[in-house]
């Protein structure tokens, strides 16, 4: 990979990535710091990674910082914190966004990923195998499991409001 094509993955890529760990994340701060980090670890790694591959190997490096970031911090006190603000605002729901919200963020990873992926960002089943080392056959299977529960929960939801 050249330096002109590692140039061109950044103007390519570097939204689509933010907003991908954005979704997952929901903070800014570390959204971006994890997109600068994918992007240090692909400019550290320039010369064996594949032009043309570029695109798998960026959100592969996010998905993985993003979950090690995110197994980090729930050993720290943010878990903690999170637990308390979760009791806080439980059954408090004023509209559908927020229940699908909270639908999603109950996913398994693989499962919130993979739908994330196709639903949000709109990839193909075999670009999201790419990504996450699966086969296709096991990216629908995901997606599948993740919209059935999806419904399950907003079904529930819907009988509580």
């Amino acid at each position: 990979m050249t330096v002109s094509e590692y140039n061109e993955a950044v103007d390519l890529y570097s939204d689509r990535l933010y907003r991908f760990v954005l979704k997952t994340i929901k903070d800014m701060h570390k959204a971006e710091d994890i997109v600068q980090d994918s992007y240090e670890k692909l400019w550290k790694n320039v010369e064996n990674v594949d032009a043309t591959k570029v695109k798998s190997y960026l959100f592969t490096t996010a998905y993985h910082t993003l979950i090690d970031r995110i197994r980090k911090e729930k050993r720290s006190v943010f878990s903690e914190e999170m637990n308390l603000r979760e009791k806080s605002h439980e059954n408090n729901y004023s509209d559908l966004k927020e229940i699908l919200q909270e639908a999603v963020n109950r996913l398994p990873e693989m499962q919130r990923m993979v739908l994330l992926l196709r639903d949000y960002e709109g990839y193909s089943y075999k670009e999201i195998g790419e990504m996450a080392h699966l086969n296709e056959s096991q990216v629908k299977v995901y997606i599948y499991r993740a919209r059935v529960f999806l419904k399950s929960y907003i079904g529930k939801m819907e009988t509580v409001l």
